[in-house]
């Protein structure tokens, strides 16, 4: 995984620092751990921010941040992760946890008719809450340990890749 590649997509630090969900932390944005593009931080990063991308809360990204702080990893790439459930794909990925939780307590899913209000989402949280949890939950430590494992190998072969180009440029050069 290419530095140069995490940061041409990352959000610029100051941005980040400024942005008025994150104020909460104050000082503590101004560590510079939580900007450092290193194999243990930028897989740390990944792994909180995709468990935190299957909380269904708004708050999402704060509670990231917050990890991120706590943990000292880089805290764009655990805030910017949290984006992977947005608008156009939370519909899917909650329904997906619910079926996993369901699945997981061996209940059915329930025939749920799907209407967009906020006194709908009340009744049937009240009825789903547990398999939709439990599946968020599941969904959230799956995706945070492949998402470690995934980022350190991936960071691994790409520093062996860069050793053996660099060892076959000075064989080149030097014969």
């Amino acid at each position: 995984m290419s530095k140069k590649f995490l940061r041409k997509y990352l959000p610029d630090p100051h941005k980040i620092t400024q942005s008025k969900s994150l104020r909460i932390f104050g000082t503590l944005l101004h560590e510079p751990n939580l900007w450092h593009m290193n194999r243990k931080s930028v897989s740390m990063a990944f792994s909180v921010g995709l468990f935190f991308m299957w909380v269904p809360l708004p708050s999402q990204m704060i509670l990231a941040a917050g990890a991120a702080i706590l943990l000292r990893c880089n805290l764009p790439i655990s805030v910017a992760l949290v984006w992977i459930t947005n608008p156009l794909t939370m519909a899917p990925m909650f329904y997906a946890a619910y079926v996993l939780g369901n699945w997981i307590l061996g209940l059915p899913p329930s025939n749920i008719e799907f209407e967009a209000s906020f006194d709908w989402i009340e009744q049937q949280m009240k009825v789903i809450w547990q398999p939709f949890l439990l599946g968020c939950f599941t969904l959230g430590v799956i995706s945070s340990i492949s998402g470690y494992a995934i980022v350190r190998l991936l960071w691994r072969l790409h520093i062996i890749r860069y050793i053996k180009e660099k060892k076959r440029r000075f064989t080149a050069k030097k014969g």
